[in-house]
C-alpha cells in the first residue's frame, strides 16, 4: 500500500512538473541520540549545479543569510550553541561591495540540543534561505524531527511537513518519501559526520594579514615603539659577549614579541569561537559596541587621554626580564608590549574587531601580521646596527602618526554604526549623513596636516615638512573626491563602505536635484526615488492607482533587497540611454520586495491557495502573488502588465536576468500593444 501511495504522489509532483516554481536544494534530515538528553539535528542539502545558498555567517549588505529557526523551545528543550555548518566559500561580491559566504553542490547543517521535556516526541524547526545563479530565490522549509522512543543512538530520519512558501508543489518526494530500511539506519549511524568549521578565503586572510602588517609599521612609527628601536638593539648589540651572541638574542627578543600577540589573537579565537566571532559581527548589537570601542580608540590617539595597562604590571614584568636568558628576553618582549599599549593597543583592538568580522583563524593571521611588521626592525637592526643612523630622530612627528591613526579609527567606527542602522532600517546614517561625517573628518584631518588645527600632544611648529604637505593634499583630494556623493555620484572607490545609493535621504543628492537637471522631482503619492533615479512604487494597490491616473502600463518589477541579480540589472540595463527614458516615462514600476520582513497587519494575514503557505510578512504576499499570478519564484522579474492586469507580451509574458538586447525590444513590445 505505501508503494502504491509513493508511486501516486511522485506521479501528482511530476504532473507539475511543466512550471517554473523552482526549488534548487533538496533537504533530507534526520536526528541522532548523544546521551540521554542530547540529540544532534542534522539538515543535509543538496544543490543544483551552479547555485549557491548563503550561510548564515554571511556579512549584512549582502545576500540575505540562512536562518535555522525552532519551534515551541521554551521549557521543551536548549540549544546548544549555534548551528553549525559544512564546508563554504566565501567570496567578494562587487555589487554589494561585501565578502559573501554560501554553500555549493551540497550543504550540512548541525544542532546539538539538550531535552527539558522527557513528555514531547517531535521537534519543529524551520531553515530560511536564498538561493542565487542568474535568479534569486527566498525559499523557507518546515520540518518536524521524531524523538526516538528507544534507547538507540541510531540516526532516524525525518521528512519536511512542509515545504517552500513558494512552491506550487506541496510535496517533496525526494525528501517526504526517502525509504529507511533497518540497514540504511545502520549505517546511517556508521557514517561519520566531519563537523568543518566555516572557513575564511584565502584571498580574505590574505588581506587582513596585509592590512595587519602595514598596521604593525604604523604602530612602529609611534612615540611609544619608535624610541625603543635604537634602546633596544644597543642593549642587545653592547651587552652581548659578542656580536653573533647579539643578533642571535635579537632574533629571540622578535620571535618572542611575536608569540606574545600571536598567542593574543589565538586566545580570542579559542575563547569566542571562530564561527561565534563572525556571528557577533554580524550582530546589531555588537557593531554598536564595535563603534562605540573604536571611537574610544580614535579619541585616546587624538590624544584625550591614555589607554594604559595597570603600572604595577609592566614593573613586575620589567624585574622579571632582569633575569637574562631566554626567559629574560621573552619578559622584555612582554614589557614591550605592556609599555606601549597606550599606542599599539587601540590598533590591536581594531585589527581584532574587523578580524572577528571574518571569522575562522583570522585573529590570528592578523596578529601575526602586525607582530611580524613590529618585530622585523628590532632583529634587522641588530643584525645591521649601521642602519641605526639612518633613522630619523624621535620629535614631534611620531605624535602626527598618531593623530592621523585616530582620524582613520574615528572614520572606520562609523562603518560598523552603518552596519547597525541598515539592518534595523532606522534611517539614521543615511548615506548622505555618513558623507558628511567623513567628509568633516578627512577635511579636519587635511587641516591638521597642513598645521591649521594642533592637538593636545604636539609640539610647536614653525613649518611643515614635504612629506607632511604630501599626504595633507592626497587627504584633501580625498575629502573633494566624496563630496559630489552629496549629489548621487556613485564614489566607486569606496563603495564598500556609505550605506547604498537606494538607502538616502533622496537618492538626487543634496538639494533634490540631479546631476546635470537642475529640475526637482515631485513624487506622486506612495512613490519614491529608485534606481536610476526612477519612480517606483513598492506597494501595488498605490502603483495601479496611479497608473490608471496617468493611463500608463504598469512594469511590475520582483525584486528583493538581497538580490545580486536584480542590482546587476538595475546598474547594466535599466541605466542604458535607451531603456531609461522609457522607465522613466512610458511605464508605471511598481517594485515588490519578496524579502521584506516587515509584518503585514493581523487581519491581512491568510494562508496561500497555492502553496498553503502561512503569509505573514509583505514579501510573503508578493511572493504568493507573483506564483500564484506568474507560475514562478524567481528574481528579478520583471512584467508588463495593462490596467486590468492583463500580460502585454503574449508569447513572453515575463523576462528575467537577460541582456539589454534582449530587455529592450520585449519593453517597447508590451508598450505598443498598450497604446493599441
Amino acid at each position: 500500500m505505501k508503494k502504491i501511495i509513493v508511486i501516486l504522489l511522485v506521479f501528482l509532483a511530476f504532473a507539475k512538473g511543466n512550471t517554473q516554481v523552482l526549488d534548487p536544494v533538496k533537504w533530507t534530515t534526520k536526528i541522532e541520540k548523544k546521551s540521554e538528553t542530547k540529540y544532534i539535528l542534522t539538515f543535509s542539502g543538496v544543490i543544483e549545479k551552479d547555485w549557491h545558498l548563503y550561510s548564515q555567517f554571511t556579512p549584512d549588505g549582502g545576500p540575505l543569510p540562512l536562518e535555522v529557526v525552532f519551534k515551541d523551545q521554551n521549557g521543551n528543550f536548549d540549544l546548544v550553541g549555534k548551528a553549525k555548518e559544512s564546508k563554504t566559500t566565501t567570496a567578494f561580491n562587487d555589487v554589494f561591495g561585501v565578502n559573501e559566504t554560501f554553500f555549493h553542490d551540497k550543504a550540512q547543517i548541525q544542532q546539538e540540543i539538550t531535552l527539558l521535556n522527557p513528555k514531547i516526541t517531535s521537534i519543529k524547526a524551520e531553515l530560511n534561505y536564498q538561493v542565487c545563479k542568474e535568479v534569486c530565490i527566498n525559499l523557507e522549509k518546515k520540518f518536524t524531527f521524531k524523538i526516538p522512543m528507544v534507547e538507540s543512538a541510531a540516526a532516524v530520519a525525518t521528512t519536511p511537513v512542509a515545504t517552500v512558501k513558494m512552491d506550487t508543489v506541496k510535496v517533496d518526494t525526494a525528501n517526504t518519501f526517502t525509504v529507511v530500511t533497518k540497514e540504511t539506519a545502520v549505517a546511517a549511524v556508521e557514517k561519520k559526520i566531519i563537523e568543518q568549521p566555516k572557513p575564511t578565503s584565502e584571498r580574505g586572510l590574505w588581506s587582513i594579514f596585509f592590512i595587519a602588517f602595514f598596521s604593525g609599521f604604523a604602530a612602529l612609527l609611534t612615540p611609544c615603539v619608535f624610541p625603543m628601536i635604537p634602546m633596544t638593539v644597543s642593549f642587545f648589540t653592547k651587552q652581548s659577549k659578542n656580536k653573533a651572541a647579539g643578533i642571535r638574542n635579537a632574533i629571540i627578543y622578535g620571535i618572542s614579541i611575536i608569540l606574545i600577540y600571536v598567542l593574543l589573537g589565538f586566545l580570542v579565537t579559542w575563547i569566542f569561537g571562530a564561527d561565534a566571532l563572525n556571528a557577533l559581527s554580524t550582530n546589531v548589537w555588537f557593531n554598536i559596541l564595535f563603534f562605540i570601542l573604536l571611537v574610544v580608540f580614535a579619541t585616546s590617539f587624538l590624544g584625550a587621554f591614555e589607554i594604559m595597562l595597570p603600572n604595577s604590571w609592566a614593573n613586575k614584568v620589567d624585574n622579571q626580564a632582569d633575569r637574562g636568558g631566554i626567559v629574560g628576553i621573552l619578559f622584555m618582549a612582554l614589557a614591550l608590549a605592556i609599555v606601549s599599549f597606550s599606542c599599539t593597543g587601540p590598533i590591536v583592538g581594531t585589527l581584532l574587531v574587523d578580524a572577528a568580522s571574518k571569522g575562522g583563524i583570522a585573529p590570528i593571521i592578523g596578529m601575526f601580521g602586525f607582530s611580524l611588521a613590529l618585530a622585523l626592525p628590532f632583529m634587522l637592526f641588530a643584525m645591521f646596527p649601521g642602519w641605526l643612523q639612518s633613522l630619523p630622530k624621535s620629535g614631534g612627528w611620531l605624535n602626527t602618526v598618531k593623530v592621523v591613526l585616530g582620524f582613520l579609527e574615528l572614520a572606520l567606527a562609523f562603518k560598523f554604526l552603518s552596519n547597525a542602522d541598515l539592518v534595523l532600517q532606522l534611517h539614521l546614517l543615511e548615506r548622505e549623513v555618513f558623507l558628511v561625517i567623513w567628509i568633516a573628518i578627512f577635511g579636519t584631518l587635511a587641516f591638521y596636516l597642513f598645521g591649521k588645527i594642533t592637538l593636545p600632544h604636539d609640539s610647536p611648529i614653525s613649518h611643515i615638512s614635504v612629506g607632511r604637505l604630501s599626504l595633507g593634499l592626497l587627504v584633501l583630494s580625498f575629502t573633494i573626491y566624496l563630496i559630489p556623493g552629496l549629489w548621487g555620484a556613485p564614489l566607486k572607490l569606496i563603495s564598500a563602505f556609505p550605506p547604498p545609493m537606494e538607502y538616502s535621504e533622496s537618492p538626487l543628492g543634496v538639494g533634490g536635484s540631479n546631476v546635470g537637471n537642475a529640475s526637482s522631482v515631485v513624487l506622486p503619492e506612495g512613490a519614491k526615488l529608485g534606481p536610476n533615479q526612477i519612480v517606483v512604487f513598492d506597494d501595488y494597490d498605490k502603483g495601479l492607482a496611479y497608473a490608471k491616473a496617468v493611463n500608463k502600463p504598469i512594469m511590475l518589477d520582483f525584486t528583493g533587497h538581497a538580490c545580486v541579480n536584480c542590482r546587476k540589472m538595475e546598474n547594466n540595463v535599466w541605466s542604458d540611454e535607451n531603456v531609461l527614458p522609457i522607465l522613466k516615462n512610458e511605464v508605471v514600476v511598481i517594485s515588490l520586495y519578496v524579502d521584506d520582513k516587515r509584518p503585514l497587519p493581523e487581519g491581512e494575514q491568510f494562508i496561500s491557495k497555492s502553496t498553503g503557505s502561512e503569509i505573514e510578512t509583505i514579501g510573503d504576499k508578493w511572493t504568493d502573488f507573483m506564483i500564484s499570478k506568474y507560475n514562478t519564484n524567481t528574481q528579478p522579474l520583471y512584467v508588463l502588465t495593462d490596467l486590468q492586469g492583463n500580460n502585454l507580451n503574449e508569447k513572453q509574458p515575463t523576462i528575467s536576468y537577460v541582456t539589454v538586447e534582449e530587455y529592450l525590444p520585449w519593453l517597447k513590445l508590451g508598450i505598443s500593444k498598450f497604446k493599441k
